[in-house]
């Protein structure tokens, strides 16, 4: 069982794609950050931000993970939360805020090309179901959940953009994401590969596949792309979305849509974000890990309550 669990996990990431991409993603982060791109995104949402009372370094790692990828995004924005004395509570606001976007831009290219192919307009379901959410959820847990926040100027913040020349810079980023990967996302997923490995080997995890299977079907979320998203990749989950649309509700393709604009699969709430950021913020792993599954909850059953809102307008 433990080659089983490791072998898979240490070929993907070392000879496929996903390592290239792991390393890439903190590069593309680490040469934004450089080139002024967390300062201006707390100027562009600090007017928002001062209407709900939250530190406007909230959006950061969710525009981020919209642009790079999700272990970057902690990589990069949680020690700036940090430095700019964000509370614990902002901080896990962040993570939570932070899965509701997708962490790979081809999910996101793909959901238009599957939309197209079945003829369903896309715009309202871009707008209220992946950049409205990264304003309301920070909005509705401050008010909730999480409530120790407090908003903070731009004048009280220290400045993001380091000086760091642009060589090193991205020479840095690589040697961040190797770093990233090797110490950090192998040993983490792995980890959780064992525990479904273990269950398979008991005989539960079937059962537990089912279950999964008939609860998405029940929140009109297709089956067969929404177990992809959590269990294996969103992005394979709307490539398959683009053959199988013609064939299902309208509903189920926009609840599976929004389900795989999200932190997922399910590693990553489990596994990565815990270990990133641990290391890159004030959380421990056990806070950080809450804050994944409190977004996760969100995204499922905001893709269900979505999925039927947004039909009748496509």
């Amino acid at each position: 069982m433990q080659n089983s669990a490791v072998n898979p996990v240490v070929n993907v990431y070392l000879t496929g794609s996903l390592g290239t991409a792991v390393i890439l993603s903190v590069m593309t982060g680490r040469i934004l950050e450089r080139l002024g791109f967390t300062d201006a995104l707390i100027r562009i949402f600090t007017p928002v931000a001062k209407i709900m009372k939250i530190t406007p370094l909230i959006i950061v790692p969710a525009i981020y993970n919209i642009l790079g990828d999700i272990n970057a995004a902690g990589r990069i924005t949680g020690p700036a939360l940090k430095k700019a004395g964000a509370t614990k509570d902002e901080q896990k606001i962040a993570i939570a805020t932070m899965f509701q976007s997708q962490q790979s831009f081809s999910t996101f290219m793909l959901g238009l090309v599957a939309f197209a192919n079945a003829g369903i307009w896309a715009f309202p379901i871009v707008i209220i179901g992946v950049f409205l959410p990264v304003v309301v959820v920070p909005f509705l847990l401050s008010k909730t959940i999480y409530r120790d926040v407090k908003y903070k100027d731009i004048s009280e913040m220290p400045r993001f953009t380091p000086s760091t020349p642009i060589v090193p810079t991205i020479f840095n980023g690589a040697r961040e994401g190797a770093e990233l990967m090797f110490l950090l996302l192998i040993p983490a997923v792995v980890v959780v590969y064992a525990i479904i490995g273990l269950l398979t080997y008991m005989g539960i995890w079937p059962a537990i596949q089912s279950a999964m299977s008939s609860f998405l079907s029940a929140l009109s979320i297709d089956p067969e792309t929404g177990m992809q998203s959590i269990l294996v990749s969103p992005t394979l989950a709307m490539n398959t979305l683009t053959e199988t649309i013609v064939n299902m509700p309208p509903r189920f393709a926009i609840g599976s849509f929004i389900l795989a604009a999200s932190g997922l699969p399910l590693q990553i709430p489990f596994a990565q974000i815990p270990a990133v950021w641990a290391q890159a913020s004030d959380l421990s792993t056990g806070e950080a890990m809450q804050a994944a599954v409190v977004g996760l909850i969100i995204r499922v059953f905001s893709a269900f309550a979505l999925a039927w809102i947004l039909t009748p307008m496509v």
